[in-house]
């Protein structure tokens, strides 16, 4: 059955009737009106995607005007709306003022009920098309431009411009992409930093939290339904997977799917289909597929709790997405770039950070990263009472001040692990045993120091 609610307009019953016998197979809903009157109450009341329009209703009289005066008042009412033109007087000048005016196609009677099926579905077709884009705008957590200019990537610092360089090598393929690293450190953003650079930018990115998704509705969420596949499937409906069709699937905390869940994402990302709940046939997807997570995949599958196939599958390119602590050289700049974003916001005036609060803000260890230091600055520049920002005016968690005693630790761990690679020349997997951590993690601590 084809996603689809028609309406037919025409004054003959026993031509109604007929077209909706020949209509209900293939439709979601099938309505019948024989009075053009009753169309404005209907569109603001019913969900339509499919007009057939007779162009005459009076007796006797066939110009045609009746057909494009309600052709008019639709498309005022419901611009978004398919209206397939029906007469059965052949004007050609008729059909080309109708197309002009916003019909979808012109239909002569008596027609080809082939035909007819086939124009009503690719109209049908056009108008689920429409409401996809709309859904990934309003359901798929399409960035606005709001936040794309507060959250842009900016950095000098060498971790940065590690990043920026993996990112230009990587967005021209299709490679699938892991972003790890710490709540608020940007990685959705570095998702979308690939996806604008990559073959498919004229397409939006599609987002998905996996940890927000419930197991009852994961299938449904990402693979779709037809109608009547479970209680409340009055209607068909995409997957998020189906929607990213020649885009780009991003999905964020992917370490939070539950084993079995795990397992019915592997099998669609590995047959690159998805089977909608209640469906039988596979629908092929090609989409560009980006994950992210905080977990340390590579210690779950060692726990048995995160799929190594899955691990493989998504994990063709790994990026470290770097704490804010590790990227002091841009802590200003970002700090500097929100507080001028913020104060055109409220409309305040230009606003400054004194040189102490510059110092603080070094110093400040920023366990939340760059969320953090965003969300204070909005409330700084919100409070302000002056045009330079003090260090009184942010307060931090007490926990979180820098110290001695981090930097022993790292130093510590720095020793630990140079001395396990060279008790065991070199061997990650050796010393990686040694230290009782995966060969991943140690490769990633090993990258970290410079070994």
């Amino acid at each position: 059955m084809e996603a689809g609610r028609i309406l037919i307009v025409d004054d003959n019953k026993t031509l109604l009737n007929a077209l909706e016998l020949a209509l209900q197979p293939d439709f979601e809903s099938v309505t019948c009106i024989s009075n053009p009157k009753q169309l404005p109450f209907i569109l603001q009341t019913e969900k339509v995607d499919v007009i057939l329009l007779d162009m005459n209703f009076v007796a006797g009289i066939n110009s045609g005007n009746e057909g494009i005066f309600w052709l008019g008042e639709i498309k005022k009412l419901k611009p978004e709306i398919q209206v397939i033109m029906m007469t059965a007087f052949g004007d050609v000048e008729l059909a080309v003022k109708a197309l002009k005016m916003g019909a979808s196609d012109f239909v002569l009677k008596p027609w080809n009920n082939v035909r007819l099926l086939e124009t009503i579905k690719a109209a049908a077709r056009i108008k689920v098309s429409q409401e996809k884009i709309n859904r990934i705008k309003g359901e798929s957590n399409i960035v606005s431009n709001d936040y794309m200019k507060v959250t842009e990537m900016l950095g000098n610092s060498p971790a940065m411009k590690r990043i920026l360089k993996i990112i230009d090598k990587v967005a021209p393929t299709n490679a699938n992409v892991l972003i790890t690293g710490e709540n608020g450190t940007g990685k959705e953003l570095i998702a979308r930093a690939i996806h604008s650079k990559s073959l498919r930018a004229s397409q939006q990115m599609v987002s998905v939290d996996m940890g927000a998704i419930t197991e009852t509705l994961f299938e449904s969420e990402l693979f779709g339904h037809v109608r009547g596949a479970f209680t409340d499937a009055k209607t068909a409906r995409d997957g998020k997977i189906k929607i990213a069709d020649k885009s780009t699937l991003f999905l964020d905390e992917i370490g939070n799917l539950s084993l079995p869940l795990q397992a019915k994402l592997l099998a669609c990302l590995e047959n690159r289909q998805v089977i909608p709940v209640g469906a039988n046939h596979p629908i092929a997807v090609d989409i560009r597929l980006i994950c992210a997570t905080n977990c340390d995949l590579d210690e779950m599958v060692a726990e048995g709790r995160f799929r190594e196939d899955l691990l493989f599958r998504v994990n063709t390119i790994r990026i470290e997405s770097p704490p804010l602590r590790e990227r002091e050289d841009d802590i200003i700049l970002l700090a500097n770039h929100f507080l001028d974003h913020y104060a055109k916001k409220y409309q305040k005036p230009k606003l400054l950070l004194s040189g102490k609060t510059k110092e603080k803000f070094r110093h400040y260890n920023w366990p939340g990263n760059v969320r953090e230091l965003r969300h204070a600055m909005e409330k700084a520049v919100i409070l302000s009472e002056a045009e330079i920002l003090q260090p009184e005016d942010f307060h931090f968690r007490p926990t979180a001040e820098r110290d001695e005693s981090r930097n022993t630790l790292e130093e510590m761990e720095k020793v630990m692990i140079e001395q396990a690679l060279s008790e065991n020349g070199g061997n990650m997997s050796a010393a990686a045993t040694k230290l009782g951590i995966t060969r991943q993690t140690l490769y990633n601590k090993a990258k970290k120091y410079g070994f």
